[in-house]
């Protein structure tokens, strides 16, 4: 009777608080989401096409080369993606692993939580051994000085006992402000604003690439509207779609979708 009532509360409690999943396939997915302990392949892997990505050609150029060195098995960099919000840093890591992986090669991305740094060599660990490349995307980090992500990251870069394993590498965005913020240096007269450039600027040396984004001029803003009408068979009067941006207080890849998108709204279509 002792042992039933036993097996009784132990059920019990698995269904209050289950055993986590098991993790998944790390060669069948083309993306994954690291929970810290469980590698979840993502749903929908479904990016922009790069040729969505208007203004940033540079840039996708030597995101894409990267990447493919990577799938290669070649020598390839940890990425720093900054700059401004919306401008297509993350848009172009996850479109870049698409197109290589449409050109046949192996590799995956795999998501990671700013907030779960500290899990990195648990995944490494996981990934090591699996004869696949992963890019390993961390989006939209602090650069803070003396915070732990910051160390914990800086050390994984620098090739320490925890240093990644050879398939695979970084791509992390982030905002200038966050790389180089000015304000500490001139809120306090007692501290040199080199040296608070160059701490801040201490991770950010850590990447052998660095892409830089910025804030789209009037020009491209339209150009990347009419890309996204085209593609969803839309039209559009600029003078609309930079009031649009004006009222949201600036011009950016990202306002422009949402402008398509209530362009489509207006229309009774679907994106």
């Amino acid at each position: 009777m002792a042992g039933q009532e036993l097996a009784r509360i132990a059920a019990a409690l698995e269904r209050l608080s289950p055993p986590p999943p098991p993790s998944a396939d790390p060669l069948a997915a083309p993306a994954y989401l690291w929970r810290g302990d469980t590698l979840v392949a993502a749903r929908h892997f479904q990016p922009l096409p790069l040729a969505m990505l208007t203004g940033i050609d540079a840039q996708k150029a030597a995101m894409v080369e990267n990447v493919r060195r990577l799938a290669a098995g070649a020598a390839a960099h940890d990425t720093l993606l900054w700059g401004a919000k919306g401008s297509g840093k993350s848009a172009l890591v996850k479109s870049s692993v698409a197109q290589v992986q449409a050109d046949g090669g192996a590799l995956a991305l795999v998501e990671v939580p700013a907030d779960r740094l500290a899990a990195l060599p648990s995944l490494f660990d996981r990934l090591a051994p699996v004869p696949r490349a992963f890019l390993l995307f961390v989006d939209d980090i602090g650069f803070e000085a003396g915070s732990g992500e910051t160390r914990l990251l800086r050390s994984l870069l620098e090739g320490g006992a925890e240093a990644r394993p050879g398939n695979m590498r970084l791509a992390v965005t982030s905002n200038r402000r966050h790389i180089v913020a000015r304000d500490s240096a001139e809120q306090d007269s007692a501290i040199n604003p080199r040296d608070v450039v160059d701490d801040r600027l201490a991770l950010a040396d850590r990447f052998g690439l660095s892409l830089g984004f910025h804030v789209v001029d009037q020009e491209t803003f339209l150009a990347i509207v009419a890309r996204y009408c085209a593609a969803h068979g839309l039209d559009f009067a600029a003078e609309d779609a930079l009031r649009w941006a004006a009222a949201r207080g600036g011009r950016s890849g990202r306002i422009a979708w949402h402008y398509v998108t209530e362009l489509a709204g207006r229309s009774g279509k679907r994106l």
